[in-house]
């Protein structure tokens, strides 16, 4: 089933008297349950398509569908509401709230969705049990390594089981070792059924996924299922 359709999109930012496209007439589909990884040097798009599916930012033309909702379309509160329903995000620095334990920092979505106290603390801990952090639910991001921060991003990511998945280089803070552990949630998850799209630099770290998209000024150069 079609997820994700990208018809014609566009996207050109003016910086003083000057318009950089950072996107140029993209065409890409993206089936449910898919995991696919964006590559491409900087410059190349890829964090601006990752803006435009996360309905961070709207495209200067074309069309984009989500999960059948017409995003390019949205007034900035409909975004928003789509952003917390049907997005989860997991973010190179993790994002976490400093001050507030893992529990907490996974519940955020949830208080935006007005999810009751008692419900909030099923879910989190539900998503924390998935990424193998039942053990430390009441810590502080202090008292965490990187990769279990990352891990309550992600369980946080999931706690509104969300249509898709978008992970900004989620490795790009973590050294190899524990960069492959969080790599291979990824997998876990995505064989339960959630669809994921990665932006990485490392082709290690693609090779994940099951397709790879390369961007290069603008445009896809590379459309590649593995086999």
């Amino acid at each position: 089933m079609e997820l994700i359709k990208l018809s014609n999109l566009s996207k050109t930012y003016k910086i003083g008297q000057n318009k950089i496209e950072a996107l140029k007439n993209i065409d890409l589909t993206i089936k449910n349950g898919e995991f696919v990884a964006i590559m491409g040097p900087s410059g190349s798009g890829k964090s601006t398509l990752m803006n435009l599916l996360g309905c961070l930012d709207k495209p200067s033309s074309g069309e984009y569908v989500l999960d059948n909702n017409i995003i390019s379309k949205l007034d900035s509160n409909k975004l928003a509401e789509i952003r917390n329903k049907k997005i989860g995000f997991v973010f190179q620095n993790f994002n976490l709230l400093a001050r507030t334990t893992a529990m907490e920092n996974v519940e955020i979505p949830l208080i935006y969705s007005g999810i009751s106290f008692k419900e909030r603390e099923v879910k989190a801990k539900k998503k924390l049990d998935l990424v193998g952090l039942d053990d430390r639910i009441d810590h502080k991001p202090n008292q965490l390594s990187g990769g279990q921060q990352q891990r309550v991003a992600i369980a946080r990511a999931l706690v509104n089981e969300p249509v898709v998945v978008l992970a900004d280089e989620p490795t790009g803070a973590l050294d190899s070792k524990t960069g492959e552990e969080i790599m291979s949630i990824f997998q876990e998850l995505n064989k339960s059924g959630i669809t994921i799209i990665l932006v990485t630099h490392e082709i290690d770290i693609a090779l994940y996924a099951k397709r790879i998209i390369t961007f290069k000024d603008g445009f896809i150069i590379e459309d590649k299922k593995k086999n």
